[in-house]
């Protein structure tokens, strides 16, 4: 996960074969599964967002082919840390500090 943007829009283009400008959201997972980073084209330039969990990981799909599509609700859900097949949170904390 230590690549930004133009590592991961590289990627996007050789191991998926995808053009990282089609609009499409692009997701990756690191290896814990605790951090996710989001590649996207707004329409002007390269958005990269990234998130990670203080507990708990994120739920990933099963990919076959190297790519799986989701449906908007299923990413926002997987974005919240949310198991999309089974819509529920996995922890939410107690308190603040």
């Amino acid at each position: 996960m230590r690549r930004g943007m133009d590592g991961l829009a590289a990627l996007v283009q050789t191991a998926l074969t995808e053009n990282p400008f089609s609009g499409h959201v692009f997701l990756f997972r690191g290896r814990r599964g605790d951090l996710i980073k989001v590649l996207w084209w707004s329409g002007d330039g390269l958005c990269l967002f990234a998130k990670r969990l203080e507990r708990g990981r994120f739920v990933w799909p099963q990919a076959a082919s190297g790519s799986v599509s989701l449906s908007g609700a299923q990413l926002s859900m997987l974005l919240e840390g949310i198991d999309w097949r089974r819509p529920e949170r996995t922890w939410q904390p107690s308190q603040a500090a």
